[in-house]
Parts: structure tokens; C-alpha cells; sequence
């Protein structure tokens, strides 16, 4: 990246051909034998979904996801005319049988589903995805966002075709590649579908630095070696610190961990005072029943322990009010 960036004043590649070859080549050792026709490139997943939005619903069509699900793509949804169809969380996981009951009773074009999620960190296993698939209306995308996916057990990735219509699965390098801030991701469809994709995508959106980060990043096992059991070291740490706390974290197969608060009002208490004693930004989720949760990112140890400082100081004045 240091190097693409003395070729700044020079356009990227707008095709991003030999990122998506390397992105092709990439799943097909991993068992996913995927062409380059199937890749579509965006500036990270949030781009992506918004261009699949756009690619994909008119003016009024209906739009099912999670109540409380990642909330950019219900921003995207709404922004382009979409009606939005929600349907709560059962256990603090994605409903999937409630996804595509209410997908097919509003005929519905669009689902999105993501797996393992944001917010709770939860995932469901691959036959229930294809379940889904399999129940939602005829003319209905499935939006797979999986952001996470790296961090995720192999039965929550199902195996799929690469010229099923009925899906589009996101993937991002923000998260186990360590490239957030440079913004790029990808999705896999149908080349049909990408084809669509393409007329109308910011085909300067991924900058020349991002595409030759996302190179390097493909071949570094090592560093993602490194995250995922940094991650997984994290996530304990984690969960050992909120029942020491006498709280509960929810079970995460992602860079976070969701922690049950008890109520809504000490999770907003917690958030404010980490945030404003403690000088640590963490999230909370917006709508009931998930937003009696707190959710906190992984870092590196340093940080990890800087946080449970913070959070063991505020839970002991919560517990003293």
C-alpha cells in the first residue's frame, strides 16, 4: 500500500481485474469454486449494500430482515424507497423461519440475513441458511452478509452454487484482514446479477491502494493466523470478565462480544459512563430485547485490559447506586 500510494495521482483499475482473479482463485482452494464474472467490488460491505439496494428493489417493494439487525442496510433499504419488514430476534439469534414467513407473506425482494451477526455475534448453522433460501419467495434475494465469516465454525458457511440466482453472499476486508479503514470489500453472485451490479457501480469507489492492500492481505496466512486467535483469546477474556462481573455474554463467532446488561437502562448507563469517565467508545444495540446488551470490539491485549479496568470501575459504582 505504501507503494501504491506514490501512483496515487494515477486511476486504479476500475475493473479491479487482478483482484478479483486473485479473489476467484482464493475460494477455489478453499472449495469454493467461484470466476472472476461472479465477483462484484465495492468500498467495503457497507458500499456493497447499498449497490445490491439499488441494484435490486423499486420504489415500495419489501424488505425483510432482523428487528435491531446491522442497521446500515436498513438505512440503504429506506433511502431507496424500500418498505422494511421486521421480525424480532428469538434467543438472541436470527429467526430464520420467521425470516422467510414474513419474506413470502410480503413478497418480499430482498433478505438479508447477517451470519454470524452484528449485533449479538450469534450465527446459525448451514442447513438452516439453506432452509431459508429454499422457503423464500421465488423472485427474492437473499443478502448473505458475512463479514465475520472468518471467524465463524464451518457448519455456520454453507456451501453454495455460484450461479444461484436466489443469493449474493458480502465478504469484507475490514475485519480479519485488518483493512477497515481502507474500505474494500466484495460480493459473490450470479453473473447475471453482477453483471447489473456493474452498470451501476462507483467503479472508482476502491482506490489503487486498497486493491494492492487486499492483494497482500490474500497471501498473509500468518496475520490472519494471528487475528483469529487473537480473537478467540479476546472473546475469552471477555466472557470470563462479564460472569465475573456477575453478568452474561452471549455466545460471539465474531471480533466482539455482546454482554447482557440485565435492562436497557443499565446498558445505556454503562455505555454513557465508559464513554464519557472512561474515554472507551463501545455500542449498544437500538431495539428491544437486544439493547439491554453492551457490545465491545477485541483488541489487542493491551487494550483488552484497559477495557476490563474501565468496565470492572463501572459495574462497582452501577452496583453501589
Amino acid at each position: 500500500m505504501q507503494n501504491a500510494a506514490a501512483s496515487a495521482h494515477v486511476y486504479g483499475d476500475p475493473e479491479g481485474f487482478v483482484l478479483r482473479e486473485a479473489l476467484a482463485a482464493y475460494h477455489a482452494a478453499r472449495g469454493f469454486p467461484v470466476r472472476l464474472e461472479n465477483i462484484v467490488l465495492g468500498a467495503g460491505a457497507d458500499d456493497l449494500l447499498c449497490l445490491i439496494v439499488r441494484t435490486v428493489i423499486d420504489a415500495g417493494d419489501k424488505v425483510v430482515m432482523s428487528a435491531g439487525g446491522y442497521p446500515t442496510f436498513a438505512f440503504h433499504a429506506a433511502a431507496h424507497g424500500g418498505v422494511l419488514v421486521t421480525v424480532p430476534y428469538r434467543d438472541d439469534r436470527n429467526d430464520c423461519e420467521a425470516l422467510a414467513a414474513a419474506a413470502r407473506a410480503a413478497g418480499a425482494r430482498l433478505v438479508y440475513l447477517c451470519n454470524p451477526d452484528n449485533p449479538t455475534g450469534s450465527w446459525v448453522g448451514a442447513a438452516e441458511q439453506h432452509r431459508l433460501l429454499d422457503a423464500l419467495p421465488e423472485d427474492c434475494l437473499l443478502v448473505l452478509d458475512e463479514a465475520y465469516a472468518d471467524f465463524a465454525p464451518e457448519d455456520a458457511i454453507p456451501e453454495t452454487d455460484r450461479e444461484d440466482p436466489r443469493l449474493i453472499r458480502v465478504r469484507t476486508f475490514s475485519k480479519i484482514f485488518g483493512m477497515a479503514g481502507a474500505r474494500i470489500g466484495y460480493g459473490i453472485a450470479a453473473e447475471a446479477l453482477i453483471r447489473n451490479a456493474e452498470k451501476i457501480r462507483n467503479h472508482f469507489a476502491v482506490s489503487r491502494m486498497a486493491q494492492d492492500g487486499a492483494l497482500a492481505a490474500l497471501g498473509d496466512t500468518e496475520f490472519r493466523d494471528f487475528v483469529r486467535l487473537e480473537v478467540e483469546s479476546g472473546r475469552a477474556e471477555y466472557a470470563a470478565l462479564a460472569i465475573g462481573l456477575g453478568l452474561v455474554p452471549l455466545p460471539s463467532a465474531t471480533n466482539f462480544v455482546a454482554i447482557d446488561m440485565g435492562t436497557e437502562a443499565r446498558a445505556q448507563a454503562t455505555l454513557d459512563a465508559m464513554q464519557r469517565q472512561e474515554g472507551i467508545f463501545i455500542r449498544k444495540p437500538g431495539v428491544a430485547p437486544l439493547s439491554r446488551c453492551i457490545r465491545v470490539t477485541v483488541g489487542l491485549p493491551e487494550e483488552r485490559r484497559f477495557f476490563a479496568e474501565a468496565l470492572t470501575r463501572v459495574v462497582g459504582k452501577l452496583d453501589s447506586a
